[in-house]
């Protein structure tokens, strides 16, 4: 059961000291108040899920309480209790917002029932909260900030296939390239815009709750499942499920994906039979899928299931052309946030920013520059106000060495091989010290350990 914060304002000491004893052994936190106003100041202190208000309070009545708590927050849950109040009164306390009336004497086990059905309430009204959340959020590839001829070319095609009825899209890129925001836009731009986007990061949840988050689950199909949970496929009926880092998934949840896929339903954890979905399904990744195949752990029907149509973002440092464009889009954004008029970055502070390779990419080009914003001191961002790694290089030019002279060879040469040889030239020069070969190459250290690690150096 999942704990909630729960408020008893009620005159008798016993009933207050009952609650107590009873709720917080089934692990909630439980306030209790003697009259109405007390319970209106803890209401304001702690802001509990829950509310059991008795009508016959000192200074105020239950009635008044629940006008005043619900003027302060309208989606808590009230539970009206009386002892003398008859249908009449029940019915004005449901006026004023109650979930549910009680009549004293009761029994805990109508309390605990009562209880199964607001963590109920409670979790839908997330659910209503987040789809409301999502769909407010519209972005568009309008929206996405680029000189380079590349991602024009991605987005052209990825319009194409916003429009299309198809299912299913594998989004390729390492981390902090925006597959994100194309998920988000790709959704925003189709037939199924007016219906849910929901996302979740696969490598963010332990194996049975994500299987749960995904599929469902019935009443009592664990110990903890109290209550039916629809699964997200189910939530985003006719409109998009986002799976982020779908190479985290096991075997065993695989299994159940490519079964969503190809039949087109779901069963709930515990469940007896098939829902019907029809949500289009996004997956990304920053992990070389193919590779994952030929070691066993990412099935190869899924796969290639996934990968009806595919789309591989750049990295940044692929697309240098980019960074002034996205450093200001970034310096008027955080403006805006924080209240600054920061100018658009200077020649100087643009060459350091296109020297430098980002490795974490465009979330980490956001990063800096949300930095760089707020310590500025005279709306003007300055070498001074960038990271050590970025300030620190020397200009291109620097590392130019004219001694080294190279032929293309006749048969060609891919310019992937081409900076694995060089780096590898860099660290035999240097007897494999990252320090000095990272200045030699005039990248930063973590960028020689990143392609190192891509190359297999």
């Amino acid at each position: 059961m999942t704990p909630l914060k729960i408020l008893v304002i009620d005159d008798e000491k016993l009933i207050r000291w009952s609650f107590d004893k009873q709720l917080a052994a089934k692990g909630h936190k439980v306030y209790t108040a003697e009259s109405g106003r007390e319970g209106l100041k803890l209401f304001e202190k702690y802001y509990p899920d829950l509310v059991f208000v008795d009508n016959r309070l000192p200074e105020m009545l239950g009635l008044e309480v629940i006008k005043e708590i619900k003027a302060i927050d309208e989606d808590v849950v009230i539970v009206f209790m009386t002892a003398y109040g008859s249908i009449e009164t029940a019915v004005e306390a449901m006026k004023l917002g109650a979930f549910e009336y009680i009549k004293k004497p009761f029994s805990f086990d109508e309390i605990h029932i009562i209880i199964e059905n607001v963590i109920s309430k409670i979790n839908i009204n997330k659910e209503i909260r987040l789809l409301r959340r999502q769909q407010s959020d519209k972005f568009t590839f309008d929206d996405i900030v680029c000189e380079s001829s590349d991602i024009k070319r991605i987005i052209n095609i990825s319009k194409k296939i916003a429009k299309t009825e198809t299912t299913t899209i594998l989004l390729l890129g390492e981390s902090g390239t925006g597959k994100d925001i194309f998920a988000r836009s790709i959704h925003n731009e189709s037939n199924r815009k007016d219906k849910p986007f929901v996302t979740i990061n696969c490598s963010a949840l332990p194996e049975t709750l994500l299987e749960s988050e995904l599929f469902g689950h019935e009443k009592g199909a664990f110990t903890d499942a109290k209550n039916m949970k629809k699964g997200l496929f189910e939530i985003a009926e006719n409109g998009t499920v986002f799976l982020d880092e779908i190479g985290e998934i096991n075997l065993a949840t695989q299994v159940k994906l490519l079964g969503v896929l190809e039949n087109r339903n779901v069963r709930r954890l515990g469940g007896t039979r098939d829902i019907p979905v029809n949500a289009r399904i996004i997956a990304a990744t920053n992990k070389d899928l193919l590779k994952s195949v030929e070691e066993k752990t990412f099935r190869e029907d899924l796969y290639y299931r996934l990968k009806v149509f595919q789309i591989t973002i750049p990295p940044l440092r692929e697309r240098k052309e980019d960074v002034p464009a996205l450093a200001n889009h970034f310096i008027r954004l955080f403006n805006s946030q924080f209240g600054k008029r920061v100018q658009p970055i200077d020649e100087k502070v643009i060459q350091a920013l296109v020297q430098y390779n980002w490795p974490g990419n465009v979330r980490e080009l956001r990063n800096v520059m949300e930095r760089a914003v707020i310590l500025e001191s005279n709306n003007t961002i300055s070498i001074k106000d960038l990271p050590r790694e970025i300030r620190d290089l020397k200009p291109a030019s620097e590392h130019v060495n004219n001694t080294y002279n190279f032929k293309l060879p006749e048969q060609g040469i891919s310019l992937y091989d081409l900076e694995k040889q060089v780096i590898e030239q860099a660290l035999q020069k240097t007897n494999y010290n990252q320090t000095r070969a990272s200045k030699l190459l005039g990248i930063s250290r973590d960028t020689l350990r990143y392609k190192q690690k891509k190359y297999g150096i």
